[in-house]
């Protein structure tokens, strides 16, 4: 069931897809491509205009603008006046609801679009059981569906999704209803199974650590437009705005003016807060120069925090709080009226009240967009 991956050429097409409900837009005109074989996420909050996104590309939604294209196929085209119907585009769909039936074996449930595309019995029973062992329910292809746990009930369904063999898979917030732990593990398999079928895949979600651990790449959505696509150590480490770095993860982000480029990408960031003043150099985002208003984001991780002042810049602080979690200290530091996230190493033992010198490392400091 192996589909080799072509990374230089998109698989999946979405081109100027504009949709609208009434008077408002929830997807403007926005473009990307899925490599055939890659694993995508559309990531943003509720309204952002992800899942509209999807059920554009099943052919739940048709188009106001745009075009739609699968490999070769034209699947929906504004234009042209194209509309592909859902049941002839050969897309698999996994829900957030499990929506399989209860009154049927898992083996049925999984059998059922294979019966609908009159599929001959040896060959159903055949592939039946390939992705149910490769879901891991081999054992479990007899038991009604309300006899499995929820990750049970979201493997079977994932097995149904794929067991036509599908040129495209579609999820939609599949993993919310999972708690925690199992979500988790979810994760890992959800992605582990999609590289071993190698199905072009489409993921949505709100959930920014779903988005980092599964996807090739990540597309954070904003108001029904793209802020910014990329890897996800890229989209972590390389923000391009404000929007995008308190999303994905979590930052320090402070106001401040670029009051010197020293080198390409690189400069100085004077940031103000109460009476206290300070120049920190740091990496400059796109557009950025002399004189931008900007915002500086650092991580917690890249603060680093000492009781030793030392030399070059640094921020003195007060600690306001500490949460031990085992292999760091969550800490909260105030400087001036800035309140300092902090991640710092437990063996420094600090306690609330003490005085500490916060350092930023230049290269994991990044002033961006406002």
């Amino acid at each position: 069931m192996n589909r080799r991956e072509n990374p230089t050429v998109p698989y999946l097409e979405v081109q100027n897809l504009v949709k609208t409900f009434g008077n408002d837009r929830a997807v403007d005109n926005i473009s990307f491509g899925v490599p055939q074989g890659g694993f995508v996420t559309l990531l943003g909050p509720s309204g952002c205009g992800k899942t509209t996104t999807l059920m554009c590309i099943a052919g739940l939604h048709k188009l106001d603008a745009g075009e739609i294209r699968v490999g070769e196929t034209l699947y929906t085209s504004a234009a042209r006046h194209v509309f592909l119907p859902p049941e002839k585009r050969d897309i698999g769909m996994v829900f957030q609801s499990y929506a399989i039936w209860p009154h049927m074996s898992v083996a049925e449930n999984v059998a059922y679009p294979l019966e609908m595309r009159k599929v001959g019995r040896p060959e159903i029973d055949e592939r039946v059981n390939e992705v149910l062992r490769l879901v891991g329910l081999g054992g479990m292809a007899d038991k009604l569906a309300t006899q499995l746990s929820g990750g049970q009930q979201q493997r079977a369904a994932l097995a149904r999704a794929i067991v036509s063999r599908p040129r495209l898979l579609l999820f939609d917030e599949p993993l919310s209803n999972l708690d925690l732990k199992l979500r988790e593990q979810m994760r890992i398999e959800l992605k582990r199974i999609q590289r071993d079928v190698g199905i072009t895949s489409l993921y949505v979600t709100h959930d920014q650590s779903e988005a980092l651990v599964m996807s090739d790449e990540i597309i954070v959505m904003s108001k029904g437009r793209i802020e910014q696509r990329g890897g996800p150590r890229d989209i972590y480490a390389r923000p391009v705005n404000r929007y995008v770095s308190n999303f994905i993860g979590v930052a320090n982000m402070l106001d401040g003016v670029v009051v010197r480029v020293t080198a390409p990408g690189r400069g100085e960031f004077e940031v103000t807060h109460g009476n206290e003043r300070v120049r920190l150099p740091c990496r400059l985002g796109e557009g950025l120069g002399e004189g931008s208003c900007a915002v500086l984001s650092v991580r917690p991780e890249n603060v680093h925090a000492t009781r030793d002042k030392g030399e070059g810049p640094c921020l003195e602080g007060k600690v306001l709080q500490t949460i031990f979690l085992g292999n760091c200290l969550d800490c909260r530091v105030l400087w001036g009226e800035f309140e300092w996230k902090v991640l710092a190493h437990p063996r420094l033992r600090l306690r609330p009240g003490e005085r500490v010198y916060l350092r930023l490392d230049p290269e994991q400091s990044l002033a961006v967009q406002p």
